[in-house]
C-alpha cells in the first residue's frame, strides 16, 4: 500500500509541476499587464504542435527543435500579442472589457487556425521533451517560480514591475517604461504556455480543442492565488495534482459512484468552481462590453435583406438544407447573449452549458428518463425543458451579484466547464440517449418552418427585455451599475432576471439544435463553445439582434461550406482587433467609406453672397467665417466612429439668451474648474426649448424657505415657476429627516469615520465641507447606502436604513448624484430621466416630464443620446434623474464639479427651490462661494470628524480652509 501511495505521489507531482507552471505564466501576465490571458491554453496548444512539426514531419533534433519552439517562438507570440493586440487596448484606457474580448479572440484564433493547419483529429505521437520523472518536472516548476520571485523581488525590473501592477499610470510618470514591463510580462507568460504544452502534449490528447481547455482548466491555481502570489500557486498545484492522484485508488459503490468517480478525475474543474464561487473574485472593475457612444444604428434595409436570406433554405434540398436547420437554433442561443451580455452587460462565458442542458432535458423528457416526469411529445418535452433549465440560470446569475470584470468571468466559465464534465461527458447522463423531431416536422423543411416560428418567438421576447421599462432598466445597469442602484433599480434581482431570461433562451435553442440533428452531441456545448459564441456576438454587435443571428449565419456557414475552423479563425480575428477598431466592424467599415468619399465643400446661398459682399464693403477687406445662423445652434454629440455629429436646436431668439435685454448672446464663460469630466466640446453648448429657463444667468426671484428656516445668504424672496415645479415633482408627500448617529468606518489600521452624527431636515440645504481625506466622501457613501458603517446608524423618518442597500433607500426617497458623472450614455436623455421615474419612490408617469421642464431639458436636446453631450447639460440630466424619482432627501456629491460660473448659478437657485418646497438637501462641495450662497448649516470635517457646525456666515470664516 506504501508503494502504491508513492507512486500515485509522484504522479500527482507530476500532474502539479504542468498546473504549476500554467498558474506562473498566467500570474506574471497578469501581474505585468492586468490581463487574465484566456489564450494561455491555446498558445501551449500551438507551441505542442510546433515542436512536433519540427521533430516528427521534419526530423529535426529534439534539442533544436525545442530551443526553437520555446525560446524564440514562443516568446514572439506573447511580443506579438503585446505590441499588436493588447498594447493598443492600453492606449485606450485598458478597458478590461476589451483586453477580456481581445484574449478570448486569441485563443479563438489560435484554435482556429490550428484546426485550420493541422487538422482536428488528435495526435499521439507528440515528442517527449522532459522523461516522466516526476522529480525533473517538479525541479522545473519550483526552479521556475524560484527565478521569478528571484527577479520580481531583488532586482530593478521586479520593483518596475511592481510599480506598474500598483498604479500604471503613476509608473509612467515617475520614468517607468511600462510598455517594455509588459512585453517581458507577455514574453515570459508565452514561455511558461509553451513549456506547459510540450511537457503534456505526450501524456493527453493533442488536438485543437482539448488541450487548450485543459490548461486553461488549471486556471484554479492562480485565481486561488489571487493572481499574485507564485508560492501559493504552486502549493496548491501540487496539492491538487497529488490529491486527484490519490482518488484514484478509491472504488466507491452505489447511485453516487459515476459522479464521484467524474470528481476524482476532475478535482482541477472541482478547484476551479470553488475559487471562482467561493473565494473573493479576481479584480474589481468592470469587464463588460459597455458602449461608450451613441449606439450604432442598424444598417438601412438590413432586416429585409435578413429575412430574405432566413427564408432562402426554403428552396434548399438535400445537405445544404440539412445545414441550414443550424442556423436559427444556433440564433436562439445568441440572442440569449445579447440579452445577458449586450443589454445588460454582465459577461457569461457559460451559455454553451445552458444550451446542452436544454437539449440534454429535451432528449430525457422526450425519452421518458427524466425522473419524476412522464414520456412528453418533443414539442412539449422542449417546452418543460426551458421551464427546468431558466432557474438553472442562477448559477451564473448568483455570482454576478457581488462579482464583475474578471471574477465574473471566470464564476461563468467555471460554471461551464462544471456542467461540460460532470454531466455531458458521463455516461450516467446520455448513454443510449436519441432525440428525434416533433411528429409532424420530420423533413429538413418542415422543421425549418418550425424553427423560424420559434425564432419569431426569440426574437419577440429578446425585444421585449430590450425595449420599455425593462430594457431601460437593462441599459442602465451595463453602462453605469451605481448610477443606476442609485436611480431606484434593483440590481441584485435584475441580474438574476438577465441570467435566468438568457438560460431559458440558450435551452430553447440548444434543444432546437439537438432536435435538428437528431441526437445529443456533447462536443457541440463544450466550453470552447461558449468562448465562440461570446466573441462572435460581441465583435458583430452586443447590443444588436441583427449581429447575433449574422453570428450564427457565419458560424454555421463558414465550417460547412470550407474546412472546419475558418469560422473560428475569422471570429478570433475580429476580436483580436478590438483594439483597432473599438467600434466594431460594422462602424469600422463605414468610416472607411465615408473616408473614401471626396468631400462636399459647402457653397453659400444667394442670400450669404449678398451677406459677404455686405460684409467686405462695410470692413473694407475679407470678413472671417461666418457665424452659424441665429436659428440653429449646433449641438456635437460624438457619435460611433469618432465622428462629431451635429443636432440641429432651436437657439434663443434676440433677448431670450443668458444675458437679459436684446443684445446678442454672449461668449460662455470658462469653466471655473475641471474637476468634472468634460465629454462633450468645450465650446459647444446647448439649449432645450426655453434657453432662458434652462441656463439663466441674470437675476431672478427666489422662492422663500419654510417657516422657522432660515433665509440662505444671496437669497430673494417671491415665488417662483421652478418651486412649483418641484412641489409636483415630490408629489405633496410629507418630507422626512435624514438622521446619521455615531457613524464609524475603518479601513484597515486607517479611520475614515470616528463617530460622525448630523441631521439632514427637510426645507434646509445641509453642507459639508473640509480637505481631502476628511471623510466628507466615506460619509456620503454611508448615508447613500453605497458603503456600510462598522459602527453608528441611519435613520430616514424614524426607520433605520443602516442595512439597506442603495436602491432600497432610493425607493424610499433618498435619491443621489455622483461627483463622477453617472449618466447612461447609450440612452437619450429623456430616457435616462424616465429610469429614475421609473425605479423611483412613486411611479409617477408625469414626474419625467416634470422633471425635464424643471431643468430646462424638455426641447430637442430630450432625444439626444446623453454620450458626448457637455458636462453641464449632463449634471442636469442627472439631477433631473434624481427629481423624477419624487425623493424627500436629496444627497449632491460636488454638484459644481465641472460647471462654469453661470452653470452654478442657475444650479444654486434649482437648489434652492427645491429646498424651499421641503425637499432635504445634503451637499458635499469644496466650493465654499456655492456653500457660503446656498447652505443654511455647514459641517466642517477633519480627520473623520465634524470639528464646527453651524450657520454658513459663522463657520465659513476668512480662516477655514475647503
Amino acid at each position: 500500500m506504501s508503494s502504491l501511495t508513492y507512486d500515485l505521489t509522484l504522479a500527482g507531482l507530476s500532474i502539479g509541476s504542468a498546473a504549476a507552471l500554467t498558474g506562473i505564466g498566467l500570474i506574471v501576465t497578469h501581474r505585468a499587464t492586468g490581463v487574465l490571458n484566456f489564450a494561455h491554453g491555446a498558445i501551449a496548444m500551438v507551441c505542442a504542435y510546433l515542436l512536433r512539426q519540427f521533430t516528427v514531419e521534419w526530423g529535426w533534433p529534439l534539442a533544436l527543435g525545442a530551443s526553437v519552439t520555446l525560446l524564440l517562438v514562443a516568446p514572439a507570440i506573447g511580443l506579438v500579442l503585446e505590441r499588436f493586440v493588447f498594447r493598443p487596448l492600453s492606449l485606450l484606457g485598458g478597458d478590461p472589457a476589451r483586453t477580456l474580448v481581445a484574449s478570448i479572440g486569441v485563443f479563438v484564433l489560435l484554435v482556429g487556425g490550428a484546426a485550420l493547419v493541422w487538422g482536428t483529429g488528435a495526435r499521439t505521437d507528440a515528442p517527449t521533451l522532459v522523461p516522466a520523472d516526476p522529480w525533473r518536472q517538479l525541479a522545473v516548476a519550483v526552479a521556475l517560480a524560484a527565478g521569478v520571485g528571484a527577479v520580481t523581488r531583488r532586482t530593478r525590473f521586479g520593483t518596475e514591475l511592481r510599480a506598474v501592477v500598483d498604479d500604471r499610470p503613476l509608473a509612467v510618470l515617475g520614468g517607468v517604461d511600462a510598455d517594455r514591463v509588459a512585453a517581458a510580462g507577455w514574453a515570459f507568460g508565452s514561455f511558461t504556455a509553451g513549456l506547459t504544452g510540450v511537457l503534456l502534449a505526450p501524456y493527453v490528447r493533442l488536438d485543437p480543442y482539448g488541450l487548450p481547455l485543459l490548461v486553461i482548466e488549471v486556471m484554479a491555481v492562480a485565481v486561488a492565488a489571487r493572481m499574485r502570489s507564485l508560492p501559493v500557486a504552486v502549493v496548491v498545484a501540487l496539492g491538487i495534482g497529488v490529491a486527484q492522484s490519490q482518488l484514484t485508488r478509491l472504488h466507491p459503490s452505489g447511485w453516487a459512484e459515476p459522479l464521484l468517480l467524474a470528481v476524482g478525475a476532475n478535482l482541477f474543474v472541482v478547484a476551479l468552481l470553488v475559487a471562482a464561487l467561493v473565494l473573493p473574485g479576481i479584480g474589481t472593475r468592470d469587464a463588460l462590453p459597455r458602449p461608450v457612444t451613441v449606439r450604432a444604428a442598424t444598417p438601412p434595409g438590413a432586416w429585409p435583406v435578413a429575412v430574405v436570406l432566413f427564408l432562402l433554405p426554403l428552396g434548399f434540398a438535400g445537405s445544404d438544407l440539412h445545414t441550414s436547420v443550424q442556423v436559427p437554433a444556433l440564433g436562439v442561443v445568441l440572442l440569449s447573449l445579447v440579452v445577458v451580455t449586450g443589454r445588460g452587460g454582465q459577461i457569461s462565458l457559460g451559455q454553451a452549458a445552458y444550451a446542452g442542458l436544454g437539449a440534454l432535458f429535451t432528449a430525457l423528457l422526450a425519452a421518458g428518463r427524466f425522473p419524476g416526469l412522464p414520456r412528453l411529445p418533443e414539442l412539449a418535452a422542449l417546452a418543460v425543458a426551458v421551464l427546468l433549465v431558466a432557474p438553472l440560470g442562477v448559477l451564473t446569475g448568483w455570482p454576478a451579484i457581488g462579482r464583475h470584470g474578471l471574477a465574473l468571468a471566470v464564476a461563468t466559465f467555471a460554471v461551464g466547464v462544471g456542467v461540460s464534465r460532470f454531466v455531458f461527458e458521463q455516461p450516467y447522463a446520455v448513454a443510449g440517449l436519441s432525440l428525434d423531431r416533433p411528429a409532424g416536422f420530420g423533413g429538413d423543411r418542415a422543421y425549418y418552418v418550425l424553427e423560424l416560428v420559434l425564432l419569431a418567438v426569440a426574437l419577440l421576447a429578446a425585444h421585449t427585455l430590450r425595449r420599455g421599462r425593462p430594457g431601460r432598466a437593462l441599459a442602465a445597469l451595463r453602462d453605469h451599475e451605481a448610477g443606476a442602484s442609485a436611480a431606484g433599480v434593483r440590481v441584485p434581482a435584475l441580474k438574476l432576471t438577465a441570467f435566468v431570461a438568457g438560460a431559458a433562451l440558450a435551452a430553447l435553442g440548444g434543444g432546437m439544435l439537438g432536435m435538428g440533428l437528431r441526437a445529443f452531441d456533447a462536443t457541440e456545448y463544450d466550453p470552447v463553445r461558449s468562448l465562440l459564441w461570446f466573441a462572435a456576438v460581441v465583435v458583430l454587435g452586443a447590443d444588436s439582434v441583427l449581429g447575433a443571428l449574422v453570428a450564427a449565419a457565419l458560424l454555421v456557414g463558414l465550417d460547412a461550406g470550407a474546412r472546419g475552423g475558418v469560422a473560428a479563425a475569422l471570429i478570433g480575428l475580429l476580436a483580436v482587433l478590438v483594439g483597432r477598431f473599438p467600434e466594431g466592424p460594422y462602424e469600422a467599415l463605414r468610416a472607411a467609406v465615408s473616408r473614401l468619399r471626396p468631400e462636399r465643400r459647402a457653397t453659400l446661398t444667394p442670400v450669404g453672397l449678398g451677406a459677404r459682399r455686405h460684409l467686405r464693403t462695410a470692413t473694407g477687406g475679407r470678413p472671417g467665417p461666418l457665424a452659424p445662423p441665429p436659428a440653429v445652434e449646433a449641438v456635437a454629440t460624438t457619435g460611433t466612429g469618432g465622428r462629431p455629429r451635429p443636432h440641429p436646436v432651436p437657439a434663443a431668439p434676440p433677448g431670450t439668451g443668458r444675458g437679459s435685454g436684446p443684445h446678442p448672446r454672449p461668449t460662455p464663460a470658462a469653466p471655473r474648474r475641471g474637476t468634472g469630466p468634460r465629454t462633450g466640446p468645450d465650446t459647444v453648448r446647448e439649449t432645450g426649448s426655453h434657453p432662458a429657463r434652462s441656463l439663466p444667468t441674470g437675476p431672478r426671484p427666489e422662492p422663500a424657505p419654510p417657516a422657522g428656516a432660515g433665509r440662505p445668504p444671496g437669497t430673494g424672496g417671491g415665488p417662483s415657476r421652478r418651486g412649483k415645479a418641484g412641489a409636483a415633482l415630490r408629489g405633496g408627500a410629507d418630507a422626512g429627516t435624514l438622521v446619521a448617529r455615531g457613524l464609524r468606518v475603518a479601513y484597515g489600521g486607517f479611520t475614515a469615520l470616528d463617530g460622525v452624527t448630523l441631521d439632514v431636515p427637510p426645507g434646509r440645504v445641509t453642507a459639508v465641507v473640509g480637505p481631502n481625506g476628511a471623510g466628507k466622501s466615506t460619509l456620503f457613501h454611508c448615508l447613500a447606502g453605497t458603503l456600510r458603517p462598522s459602527g453608528g446608524r441611519v435613520l430616514f423618518a424614524g426607520r433605520d436604513v443602516t442595512r439597506l442597500a442603495a436602491h432600497a433607500r432610493t425607493r424610499l426617497g433618498i435619491a443621489r448624484t455622483f461627483q463622477q458623472l453617472a449618466v447612461f450614455p447609450s440612452l437619450t436623455v429623456a430616457e435616462n430621466v424616465r429610469v429614475g421615474a421609473e425605479q423611483g419612490r412613486i411611479a409617477d408617469p408625469g414626474a419625467a416630464e416634470r422633471a425635464l421642464r424643471l431643468l430646462g431639458l424638455d426641447g430637442p436636446v430630450r432625444s439626444l443620446p446623453a454620450a458626448g453631450l457637455p458636462t453641464g447639460t449632463l449634471r442636469r440630466v442627472e439631477l433631473a434623474r434624481a427629481l423624477a424619482g419624487s425623493p424627500r432627501v436629496l444627497l449632491l456629491d460636488e454638484p459644481a464639479a465641472g460647471l462654469d460660473t453661470g452653470e452654478v448659478s442657475a444650479l444654486a437657485r434649482v437648489l434652492r427651490a427645491l429646498a424651499a418646497d421641503g425637499t432635504a438637501l445634503l451637499v458635499v462641495e469644496h466650493d465654499l462661494d456655492l456653500v457660503a450662497d446656498l447652505a443654511h448649516t455647514v459641517h466642517v470635517m477633519t480627520a473623520g470628524r465634524i470639528v464646527a457646525s453651524g450657520p454658513a456666515d459663522r463657520v465659513l470664516d476668512p480662516g477655514s480652509g475647503g
